[in-house]
């Protein structure tokens, strides 16, 4: 299995909650109440469109970066 870095961008909504992005990843997109629930859903909706791209057999985004481990992740702590 392949992992990829995905740099997300998280914005608070006008109307409450939060909304993630990537420019890495055309049509990502996380909606949820709090910071914690996007960053708890957003690997699973990533790897949905990861996987809906390599069944049709198109290339992924050149955006995206392979690692293999060792890595460096950035952490969210709630404080």
């Amino acid at each position: 299995m392949a992992r990829y870095i995905l740099p997300i961008e998280i914005q608070p909504l006008e109307e409450g909650g939060y909304l993630a992005r990537s420019a890495a990843l055309p049509g990502f997109l996380v909606q949820a109440d709090t910071i914690e629930e996007v960053v708890s859903l957003a690997p699973g909706v990533a790897q949905a469109l990861i996987e809906a791209v390599q069944e049709k057999g198109a290339p992924l985004p050149e955006t995206l970066q392979a690692v293999e481990p060792p890595f460096h992740a950035d952490l969210l702590v709630p404080v």
